[in-house]
Parts: structure tokens; C-alpha cells; sequence
């Protein structure tokens, strides 16, 4: 089972940047697709961006096109969320997670899968 661990958060005002590092461990990274998810307060989890095993192809939720980038570093095992011209409603915690089968994966519901345990990201106005 991969482990994960998200870094990088924290309080940034409306128009800044942030960088969000997800760490994995285990030797079958580079075989994964990568996802970001987060959860706003008082509101379910949803899906943010998704990133292939190589990086080639990615995917992000409406709101947040244009603004994120998704990115991976399979030699350092590591997958990135740069996020520019945050707003106040990217307020959220932010979770990076691998499904079981390494596959594409988008659904915040699942059960198959693992999780980071998590990085609060705060946008003031």
C-alpha cells in the first residue's frame, strides 16, 4: 500500500500562489496515476486535478482550470499541485491519493484507495 504524505499548505492572500507537494513511498510509484482532491469546510470532498503514470495526461475540475497545474516527479516519487491566483473559495484541505489498482481516478467516494492525511490551504480575501 503506497503511502502519502501532502505538504505546502497554509494562509496566503487572494491572487497568491501556492505549491503543494505530495511525498509517496514504495518502489511502484511511476506505475500510478496521481490525484488531488479537497475538501472545503462544511462541504464534501471533490475531485481537483488527476495526472497519468507519465505525466502526459491530466485532468481538472471547472473551477480550477487555468489556475492549477498538476505535475509529477516519478524519480523523487513525488506529484505537485501549483496553484496560482488562488481565490477565497479554494479555502480547503487539500489531499493527494492513489487508487488501489494505480488507475485513473477522480471519484472522492472511494473506498479503493489511499490517502495523504492531508495540507489546509487558506485563502484570505
Amino acid at each position: 500500500q503506497v503511502q502519502l504524505v501532502e505538504s505546502g499548505g497554509g494562509l496566503v492572500q487572494a491572487g497568491g500562489s501556492l505549491r503543494l507537494p505530495c511525498a509517496a513511498s514504495g518502489r511502484t510509484f511511476r506505475t500510478y496515476a496521481m490525484s488531488w482532491f479537497r475538501q472545503p469546510p462544511g462541504k464534501e470532498r471533490e475531485f481537483v486535478a488527476a495526472i497519468d503514470r507519465n505525466g502526459d495526461i491530466t485532468s481538472y475540475v471547472e473551477s480550477v482550470k487555468g489556475r492549477f497545474t498538476i505535475s509529477r516527479d516519478n524519480a523523487k516519487k513525488t506529484v505537485y499541485l501549483q496553484m496560482n491566483r488562488l481565490k477565497p473559495e479554494d479555502t480547503a484541505i487539500y489531499y493527494c491519493a492513489v487508487q488501489y489498482d494505480g488507475g485513473w481516478f477522480t471519484n472522492p467516494s472511494s473506498k479503493y484507495a489511499s490517502w495523504g492525511q492531508g495540507t489546509k490551504v487558506t485563502v484570505s480575501s
